[in-house]
């Protein structure tokens, strides 16, 4: 997630890498773009909350159209946590 995260936050990078040695990222020419790791990691957060919550909204979709949560999983691969 944190390669979409550079990628929505610095809008010239084109490519982003990640070797033993941390994650690079790269404009249409390929230079190397700098970028802020602590801005990244707080974009990515958000962006699996999104996801994540994405993936309840579709479930209770299916729900509502009358599938069990069985046949909803079925379908998607999602599981809904157990609540405790």
């Amino acid at each position: 997630m944190k390669h979409k995260a550079i990628i929505e936050l610095y809008p010239t990078v084109k490519r982003v890498t990640e070797t033993t040695d941390g994650i690079t990222a790269f404009d249409e020419n390929g230079n190397q773009v700098n970028f802020d790791m602590s801005a990244v990691e707080t974009k990515a957060t958000e962006l699996e909350t999104a996801k994540d919550a994405d993936k309840a909204s579709g479930n209770q979709k299916l729900l509502d159209l009358g599938l069990t949560q069985a046949e909803a999983t079925a379908l998607t691969g999602y599981t809904p946590p157990t609540e405790v």
